[in-house]
């Protein structure tokens, strides 16, 4: 699967299968799991960023000093973290307010 965005091309590794979510050759990829568990929405996204979290904080640019580089990574880890917090309480609220 090939993506455009603003006329340039994506690599297609970068939607389908990205490393950051475990690759295609992993059965525990998270969309896999996610899949095979038939976890909805919230859930799902929950699973998402746990499993992403950590492994998404590269310096596009490249210019990023070592002690910047790993400030960098801190802050994608806790972000990522907050974002599972946020679908969960959200799938625990849902729960919660039926009746």
């Amino acid at each position: 699967m090939t993506t455009v965005n603003n006329g340039g091309i994506i690599n297609p590794s970068a939607v389908d299968h990205p490393a950051h979510y475990g690759g295609a050759n992993n059965p525990y990829e998270a969309v896999k799991v996610i899949e095979a568990w038939k976890l909805g929405f919230n859930l799902g996204n929950t699973v998402k960023y746990i499993c992403r979290a950590g492994k998404k904080a590269e310096d596009p640019s490249g210019r990023l000093g070592h002690e910047d580089q790993q400030k960098l990574a801190q802050t994608k880890l806790v972000e990522d973290l907050k974002k599972a917090q946020f679908y969960l309480v959200r799938e625990i609220q849902n729960l919660e307010a039926k009746p």
